[in-house]
C-alpha cells in the first residue's frame, strides 16, 4: 500500500496544474479508497473510474401505472468499490444478508466476526440513507434487502521472499460490493427449496393419475 501511494503521489504531481500542493491537498482522501468516485479512482483502477452501471439503475424513469395496477415498490441501488477484501470471502457475507429487512441485516452483521461484515453493513445503512434522502422512501425501517452481491476488483501483483534465494508471488486481491434495497416486506422465504426427489415426484404423477377424468367414460 505504501508503494502504491508513493506512486499514486508521483503521478498527482506530474497531472495536476498547482503541483505538489494540490496533490498532497488530495492525499487525505486515500483513506476512503474503497468508495467510488474518489480523487485518487482513476488511479486506482488504471484506465476507469470503477463499475458505474448499477447505479445507474437508480436513475430509471417508469411510465405511470394504471389505477387498477398494484404500486411499483421503490428501490434503490448502492456500491462500494475497491474494497481489500478477497471476493470468494466477501461472497458469504454478501449471500447471508439476502432476503432480510434492513434492521435485521444489520442486526445480524454487528455479530459476524469478518472484515468484509463491516463493509457490507456501512453499504446497507448507507443505502438505506440514500433512499429516504433521494428516492421518495418514507420510512427507512420499511426496506429489506433485494438484491446482496460481490465482483472482483483490482489485483496487484507482489513479490514475496522464500528460502534459498527463492522467491514467490502474491496477489493483494479487491472486490466491489453492490446491493439493492426494495420498499416492501420481504418474502417469507427468498431462496427456492429444494429440488424434490424421485420418489417426491413419482407420488405426486400418481396422485395427478387418480384425480384426471377421462372424458366419455362411465
Amino acid at each position: 500500500m505504501a508503494t502504491y501511494l508513493a506512486t499514486a503521489l508521483k503521478r498527482l504531481v506530474l497531472t495536476q496544474p498547482a503541483g505538489l500542493a494540490a496533490a498532497v491537498r488530495l492525499l487525505p482522501a486515500t483513506a476512503s479508497l474503497h468508495t467510488a468516485g474518489g480523487p485518487l479512482a482513476k488511479n486506482w483502477n488504471g484506465h476507469n473510474a470503477g463499475p458505474q452501471r448499477w447505479l445507474q439503475y437508480n436513475k430509471v424513469i417508469y411510465p405511470p401505472q394504471q389505477p387498477d395496477e398494484p404500486a411499483r415498490p421503490a428501490y434503490v441501488c448502492h456500491q462500494k468499490t475497491n474494497i481489500k477484501y478477497s471476493p470468494k470471502k466477501m461472497w458469504y457475507v454478501a449471500s447471508f444478508v439476502r432476503g432480510m429487512t434492513v434492521d435485521e441485516a444489520v442486526r445480524q452483521l454487528s455479530f459476524v466476526d469478518k472484515k468484509g461484515a463491516s463493509y457490507v453493513k456501512e453499504a446497507i445503512l448507507e443505502a438505506a440513507e440514500l433512499a429516504v434522502k433521494r428516492h421518495n422512501v418514507e420510512y427507512r425501517t420499511n426496506l429489506w434487502v433485494a438484491e446482496s452481491f460481490c465482483g472482483k476488483g483490482r489485483v496487484f501483483k507482489g513479490m514475496r521472499r522464500h528460502a534459498r534465494g527463492r522467491t514467490g508471488e502474491v496477489e493483494y486481491k479487491h472486490c466491489h460490493y453492490f446491493v439493492r434495497l426494495e420498499e416492501g416486506t420481504p418474502p417469507a422465504h427468498y431462496y427456492p427449496a429444494a429440488p424434490k426427489t424421485g420418489e417426491q415426484q413419482l407420488a405426486e404423477w400418481e396422485e395427478a393419475m387418480r384425480k384426471r377424468k377421462v372424458t366419455g367414460s362411465l
